[in-house]
């Protein structure tokens, strides 16, 4: 009680010492309203699109066009491996198939001829079914061939790796004169044009955000991102015993980038609770109050308990009434003769 009646003394000996306001008294009253609690919780930037590409098929690496951080396009080539064994292969196909081809041929000929004279009954029923058979199996032949060939060209297409979306190459997992094998890594990405946001949101308000599915999510410099489609994981991590929630980012400037933490504010409850202004609050040293409007018409200071600031509006824990009026522009009242003194009733709370 003493810190309190020595922090009313200290804000009226301020007051009093200032020149007469000449500005009007604003008054507010006291309202009661829906506040909804939220949570706050930090969350990490994340690409959509992020792969490790790998190699199809064996080779010694010749080129690597790009490095680590380097932004490709997409289409662009990002490695190139040794490719005479590939081309062999293809240009042997190729030759088995034009053989092949040259084989139906002859197999179609023969049997145009035998279909021709089989109808005049010049030849057996067993010459003129070999002679089809023989055409099924020539064009079974060239069905092979070119089956062999399309393999040799995609195997041959394999020494050349394309990159499957334009973004930032994030790691180099082969050099320069190396050889690899299928399924091996070569290298790593990113996209940077479709972001999304990742928080693990703890249990207890799992079932209310998934309900309400609403959340913000706020830069540190204080601006707020436009926010897409809301995932909720299904699951709990079983060591931290939190969901995870995944959030789709609409960014067109390009500011973000993977890895950047962010606040995400989640609704997590509602309950009703007082507001007055921010403006009509009072603080000095330990002292928080606010000029109340007594039923004579004057202002007397009377200490109240905050609670949380949303946007222009204070909510008040204790110390007033719904209804009542407080002064919104307290600055005008120093030196003002209204003013309470100290050891009144109202100056003092009680």
């Amino acid at each position: 009680m003493g810190d309190f009646v020595q922090a009313i003394r200290v804000l009226l000996l301020m007051l009093i010492s200032s020149a007469l306001s000449a500005e009007t008294v604003e008054t507010q009253a006291v309202t009661r309203a829906t506040l909804q609690e939220t949570a706050h919780l930090d969350g990490v930037i994340e690409a959509v699109q992020q792969s490790t590409v790998s190699a199809q098929t064996s080779g010694t690496v010749v080129e690597l066009p790009f490095d680590v951080d380097d932004s490709v396009a997409a289409g662009d080539l990002i490695v190139r491996l040794e490719d005479s064994e590939q081309q062999a292969r293809l240009n042997q196909a190729e030759a088995g198939l034009q053989e092949a081809r040259s084989g139906l041929q002859d197999a179609r000929q023969q049997y145009q001829r035998i279909e021709a004279i089989h109808e005049r009954g010049l030849v057996s029923r067993q010459e003129f079914d070999q002679a089809r058979n023989n055409l099924s199996a020539a064009q079974a032949r060239v069905e092979r061939a070119e089956a062999t060939v399309a393999e040799a060209r995609k195997q041959l297409d394999y020494t050349r790796i394309i990159a499957p979306y334009g973004g930032i190459l994030t790691e180099r997992h082969v050099e320069l004169g190396e050889s690899v094998s299928p399924g091996q890594p070569l290298l790593s990405g990113l996209s940077l044009e479709q972001l999304r946001v990742v928080v693990d949101l703890p249990q207890k308000y799992a079932d209310v955000a998934r309900s309400q599915r609403q959340a913000t999510v706020t830069l540190p410099d204080g601006r707020v991102l436009e926010t897409g489609e809301m995932t909720f994981y299904p699951y709990a991590n079983p060591q931290t015993h939190t969901f995870r929630l995944r959030l789709q980012l609409n960014e067109p400037n390009g500011a973000l980038f993977p890895g950047m933490l962010v606040k995400v504010s989640v609704p997590v409850a509602s309950r009703e609770a007082l507001w007055i202004p921010v403006s009509a609050l009072v603080q000095r040293s330990e002292l928080r109050a606010v000029f109340v409007i007594n039923p004579e018409g004057e202002p007397r200071l009377r200490q109240i308990r905050p609670g949380v600031r949303y946007g222009q509006r204070l909510e008040v824990l204790s110390g007033l009434s719904a209804g009542e009026q407080v002064v919104s522009n307290p600055g005008v009242l120093v030196g003002s003769e209204t003013l309470a003194m100290p050891g009144s009733s109202a100056a003092s709370g009680e």
